[in-house]
């Protein structure tokens, strides 16, 4: 099932906003080529709810979101950390339909 959440228009290139969809709290991220990316906003190294206030950038061709607190990154598109294997946090399916962002089903 797909929840709308904004407008694309809406959320700042690079910058992330938090939105409470099918009842988890997200960090949903527009990069500059407008893909927009939905992860959970719990940082578990942290253990607190700021992905959405985290850096985002490229490595080596993948985007991620660096979290604030210990700076630990995240790939934007699976939730994988790059710094440590054995972490991740829940990626989400996300489409823009007509302009209005989308999320979906948790990745596997």
């Amino acid at each position: 099932m797909w929840q709308p959440v904004c407008r694309v228009v809406e959320l700042e290139v690079e910058r992330g906003a938090t939105a409470l969809v099918h009842g988890q709290a997200l960090a949903i991220f527009r990069t500059q080529d407008d893909t927009v990316y939905a992860l959970g906003n719990h940082d578990p190294f942290a253990k607190a709810s700021v992905i959405a206030r985290g850096i985002v950038g490229v490595r080596g061709g993948v985007p991620f979101v660096a979290s604030p607190a210990h700076r630990h990154a995240f790939d934007l598109r699976s939730g994988k950390c790059l710094d440590d294997d054995h972490v991740s946090v829940p990626a989400y399916d996300v489409r823009v339909v007509d302009g209005v962002v989308q999320v979906g089903q948790r990745k596997d």
